[in-house]
């Protein structure tokens, strides 16, 4: 977000520090500045807003109020101080559909405006911060919106009609299939008209049920401001951000205003920004305030949190007291009332949305304190007090079946179908917790059987060590699974496949020295490893540990890779390595694998053969470009006096 310095001034007054100590004090104790630019006569600041602050913090007014606390003084001039005053009027009637989609909506009524252009000091503040001055009223929205986060969108009060004496608003959700025509972008060009699909929610003139906004996203052209305005209804609402959220990325109409509404501000803003944008249009436009109408079914009610001093010190490692932490949160705005020696109840301010847990409250405690100032302690070295079975064991496994050729994967806890669902799915297909492992490693298998080449491998041999979720009379269960699995040939399970598995199998008891019961699949065994475990003896240590081997990332290709083989004849006294490095310096870079798999000895002479695995991180290999390098090896073996065959 773009922050004019003179803009904050107004709200800190000579309290505030120099450009360049309001960007140190902001990024150690609240958010990163991306930047600082003069802009005229003003420094703006770029400060990324992240959105747990985002209800609150996406206005000059919440950026200068967070430095009020970093600083621990007063805001010299605060538009949320105190609840506005505000005339009421029955010239507006306003009809709310579904008030969980819709918490308020409030209007006001200012006849008697003049369409003008916007007085030099408004016009530069807004372009300082990258925005276009339209007219007086327009920019008036804009204004307030970036002052104090509450978005505003007026309309010319003559283009509605009036049903005894009122003008109808209403709010609904759309019905599909109907369509709303939307302001220009910037106040330029034509109208654009939006088809719905149900989920969108509307203002409507209540009286012809035209719908005249998307509601929290754009303004209609039905009753837009023109030249010729001379009376004007303000709007200033809450709108439900997920409702709002899904219409503005789905028509991609995100616009600052979205953006607001789509973080949530508080329910308590709306008369505040009537208030400033009544006072301003006066100033800036003239008229006569007829009055307000504030729709507001259900209230919001404040949330009373209990912060333990303990706690806070536990989590932050610090020895604040009582008094200590009192004083970090009254700076916040939050009420804070001394339950006992030990305990807080704490209120957060009614536009810091994000207060509403104890840990929510511990975390301003230490930002205002300084996460810098506590010092970091390291750990202890103690004696183990025990060895973990499970570790113990399951690193002993591991050991033996990676020395029998296996490799380890660990696949996803996460299935389309099984036995238990979950309540909140990170997404459609993985809406259950997985009952075995054989399925994944099947999986797993199916995937890189044809990679075999590109492995240098001639068997797929996996395993995984995993919980898994079964339903038991009691509810749910868990325990530890062992599953492996082999595949020797790409096309899929093989009789030939059991050989292997049944040796792994016979390592793995061997090593345990226990009965185990096995699930049977096609290439595929799996094991209740809890059960076994519970039978076996906890261990006096663990064995030594071993450092691995340093091995460097590589990401895999996205092409598929291309085989090639060749044999051929050499003299007995030419090295084996000789021949290797040979044809891989003909084949080039696109070869990634090159990988002996027969030789013999005739007559003075040996034959090798080889395969050869090419594959491009930046596209599919033709034939003719592998054919073209195969000719390159095979040029490069006759000049060498070897014989392909």
């Amino acid at each position: 977000m773009k922050v004019n310095y003179n803009w904050l001034q107004d709200y800190v007054g000579e309290g505030l520090p120099a450009v360049s100590e309001v960007e140190a004090l902001l990024t150690a104790h609240a958010f990163e500045i991306d930047g600082v630019e003069q802009v005229g006569d003003a420094s703006v600041l770029d400060v990324d807003v992240l959105p747990n602050r985002s209800s609150d913090c996406l206005c000059h007014r919440g950026i200068a109020r967070e430095l009020a606390t970093i600083l621990g003084i007063k805001l010299h001039y605060d538009p949320l101080a105190a609840a506005p005053t505000l005339t009421t009027t029955d010239k507006i009637a306003v009809t709310i559909a579904d008030p969980a989609a819709c918490p308020r909506f409030t209007a006001s009524l200012i006849t008697g405006v003049e369409i003008k252009e916007s007085p030099g000091w408004l016009k530069a503040r807004l372009q300082s911060i990258g925005q276009r001055p339209i007219n007086n009223i327009v920019d008036a929205t804009n204004y307030v919106m970036y002052a104090i986060g509450q978005p505003l969108h007026a309309y010319d009060a003559d283009l509605f009609p009036q049903v005894d004496g009122k003008w109808q608003f209403g709010v609904r959700f759309a019905t599909p299939g109907e369509q709303v025509s939307l302001l220009p972008e910037g106040g330029k060009g034509e109208d654009r008209i939006v088809d719905c699909i149900g989920t969108e929610q509307l203002i409507v003139d209540q009286s012809t049920n035209t719908p005249i906004a998307l509601a929290g996203v754009k303004g209609g052209a039905f009753a837009g401001v023109h030249a010729g305005t001379k009376n004007i209804i303000i709007e200033a609402a809450h709108f439900d951000p997920i409702v709002t959220r899904k219409t503005a990325r789905r028509l991609g109409i995100v616009i600052d205003a979205s953006k607001r509404f789509e973080n949530e501000p508080s329910r308590e803003l709306p008369p505040f920004g009537q208030y400033e944008i009544i006072k301003l249009i006066k100033d800036i436009a003239g008229g006569e305030y007829e009055g307000t109408v504030d729709v507001y079914p259900t209230p919001a009610t404040t949330t009373t949190v209990a912060v333990r001093i303990a706690h806070v010190n536990a989590l932050l490692g610090l020895t604040l007291s009582a008094t200590q932490v009192t004083e970090l949160l009254l700076r916040t705005g939050s009420d804070v009332v001394a339950v006992d020696a030990e305990t807080l109840t704490c209120t957060g301010p009614f536009e810091r949305t994000d207060l509403n847990i104890e840990a929510d409250f511990i975390e301003e405690v230490g930002r205002l304190h300084g996460l810098s100032n506590i010092q970091s302690v390291p750990p202890t070295t103690g004696a183990t007090i025990a060895v973990n079975k499970r570790q113990y064991y399951g690193d002993a496994i591991r050991a033996v079946l990676l020395e029998a050729g296996f490799s380890e994967v660990i696949t996803s806890s996460f299935q389309k179908k099984d036995q238990i669902q979950l309540q909140n799915a990170l997404a459609s297909d993985k809406s259950y917790v997985r009952s075995q492992l054989q399925k994944n490693i099947a999986t797993a298998l199916d995937h890189n059987a044809p990679h075999t080449d590109l492995l240098g491998t001639a068997t797929v041999q996996l395993f995984e060590i995993g919980t898994v979720f079964e339903k038991t009379a009691d509810g749910v269960g868990e325990h530890l699974s062992l599953a492996l699995g082999v595949r020797t040939k790409k096309t899929g399970y093989t009789p030939k496949d059991d050989a292997p598995l049944a040796a792994a199998v016979t390592l793995i008891e061997q090593l345990l020295g226990v009965p185990m019961q096995w699930q049977q699949g096609q290439g595929l065994v799996e094991t209740n490893l809890t059960t076994t475990l519970d039978q076996l003896p906890t261990p006096d240590a663990y064995a030594p540990y071993e450092k691995a081997i340093q091995k460097t990332f590589t990401p895999i290709s996205p092409y598929p890779a291309m085989v090639r083989d060749i044999a051929l004849w050499v003299q007995s006294d030419i090295a084996v390595t000789q021949v290797a490095d040979t044809l891989l310096n003909a084949a080039g870079k696109l070869c990634v694998r090159l990988d002996q798999f027969d030789s013999f000895e005739k007559d003075g002479r040996v034959s090798y053969a080889y395969r050869l695995v090419f594959q491009s991180k930046a596209k599919t290999l033709t034939d003719s470009e592998v054919n073209t390098i195969m000719d390159r090896v095979n040029q490069a073996a006759s000049e060498r006096g070897w014989e392909v065959r």
